[in-house]
């Protein structure tokens, strides 16, 4: 039911009535355009579209599926493994933006494309997915995974000058 109130009308003309919330929708309805004038500049809403790729930072894919895949992102070594544990950097129970395929068989390309967003060609020591797991650089929450003068660290900055 909508509220109303009573216009006094000249003596006889009997009361006429209308609606309070009128002003308020007609109100709303003005500023309608207004407010999709103003979401006019507002993002568009991701529809799963593929990220565009970088381009910039493309160290050498054979030495990443070769190499830094099996040496330093898909170790044996439990302890210092990314993607071999439980709620670390695997595609389906990974807690972070670096998630990896390591179903059988491996999808190189894609694990490769999402690796590199994570790292800085000008100086590759300086690449996040460097300075996370390596001892003493940046919190991350898997922990120390290996010293700078680690076999993996070598494998991983031997990429850059592939």
């Amino acid at each position: 039911m909508v509220a109303t109130d009573i216009l006094h009308q000249p003596e006889g003309a009997g009361p006429r009535r209308r609606a309070v919330g009128g002003a308020v929708a007609r109100s709303a309805a003005a500023l309608g355009p207004l407010v999709a004038l103003a979401c006019a500049g507002c993002p568009t809403v991701d529809l799963g579209d593929d990220p565009v790729e970088p381009g910039v930072c493309r160290p050498d894919p054979d030495f990443f599926r070769t190499r830094v895949w099996p040496e330093y992102l898909a170790q044996p070594d439990m302890a210092k493994t990314c993607v071999g544990r439980s709620g670390c950097h695997g595609e389906a129970d990974g807690r972070s933006a670096l998630r990896l395929d390591t179903t059988d068989p491996i999808d190189f390309t894609r694990n490769y494309q999402v690796v590199t967003r994570f790292l800085n060609c000008g100086t590759p020591e300086a690449s996040s997915l460097f300075t996370k797991p390596l001892t003493g650089e940046d919190p991350h929450g898997g922990g120390d995974m290996f010293a700078s003068g680690d076999a993996s660290a070598a494998v991983f900055l031997d990429w850059f000058t592939q």
